[in-house]
């Protein structure tokens, strides 16, 4: 079995479910779950659930959460500490940045986003071409290096011995960035590239104060609120809402669209959902011919229903 890396992902003290998904990718490996700076034992129970052999509590001395340089060399040095022949983690912001800066300390290769990874072959499934057609790509690196693409993988639990392991990294700080404040979006709203849910409005939305219906729903679904291109374009959201090829690339387990056309531009942000539901007043709309259930009507009577009844 492959010794496997995977960057756990901590959120006031709770470890993300995306991350639990990129466990389950290794699933038949020896997981090392690698938490940074954080309390590794408030963490022990879920993390051995899920499949980690071991967990590895790193830490440096000093300040690092204000320094992604220093947490990539404490994730290199952790690689090089427990011979790792692997190391995967989401495609998140976070994932992003620091395996970016892990692989040029390493002088490896990496792919980010992928939808599918087998370690054993050194694969990876990606898409391409705006979502038209998905490429299996060879990896040569040693170690190999790979983000996923949250929610791209359904976690299932592997219970595992969970054994913490404590590992001091000798880092130095290159001085060159320092993250000096962090901007959250007001309410606590979900991340939209990593929710399990997410229900998204088109130009048919009208107006920015008609989310406010979006937002009643998704509420009772738990869900993130997206919006078109065409909604961004027209002003009624802002371009942090937006999903498609210009936007966000999202892969949640259930996708509503909610007076989406369905332009190839948007479903290429979108198409690797689980299960999309369209609500068209347009019954040529395109989306219908993408979407695994839908629903001829409008919106504004169709929703408030939808949410009314959940």
């Amino acid at each position: 079995m492959a010794k496997t890396g995977i960057l756990i992902e901590i959120e006031n003290n709770i470890v993300k479910e995306t991350s639990f998904g990129v466990m389950t990718a290794a699933h038949g490996h020896e997981i090392y779950a690698l938490v940074l700076d954080h309390d590794a034992l408030a963490v022990k129970e879920k993390l051995a659930e899920y499949g980690a052999a071991v967990i590895v509590s790193i830490t440096a001395p000093g300040d690092v959460s204000s320094s992604p340089d220093l947490q990539a060399q404490m994730l290199a040095a952790a690689v090089k500490e427990y011979s790792l022949e692997t190391l995967l983690g989401t495609a998140s912001t976070t994932g992003k940045d620091l395996f970016a800066r892990v692989a040029a300390i390493l002088e490896e290769p990496l792919v980010s986003d992928c939808v599918q990874v087998s370690i054993a072959d050194k694969t990876v499934k990606k898409s391409h071409f705006s979502g038209k057609t998905f490429a299996t790509l060879k990896v040569n690196g040693s170690p190999f290096l790979c983000t996923l693409r949250p929610n791209s993988i359904e976690p299932e639990t592997a219970p595992a011995a969970g054994k913490i392991v404590e590992f001091t990294a000798n880092v130095e700080d290159p001085g060159l960035i320092k993250i000096v404040e962090v901007k959250k979006d007001a309410g606590g709203k979900l991340d939209l590239t990593e929710a399990p849910v997410i229900i998204t409005g088109g130009r048919a939305i009208k107006a920015a104060e008609n989310y406010q219906m979006l937002e009643a729903c998704a509420e009772k679904l738990g869900a993130a609120v997206g919006a078109s291109r065409a909604a961004v374009d027209a002003g009624y959201a802002p371009h942090s809402m937006q999903v498609g090829q210009t936007g966000k690339t999202v892969s949640p387990r259930l996708y509503i669209a909610c007076g989406v056309s369905g332009a190839v531009q948007h479903f290429a942000g979108m198409k690797t959902s689980r299960v999309i539901v369209a609500i068209n007043e347009d019954k040529d709309a395109p989306i219908f011919a993408k979407c695994d259930y839908g629903i001829v009507g409008d919106i504004f009577d169709v929703v408030p229903v939808l949410t009314e009844k959940l």
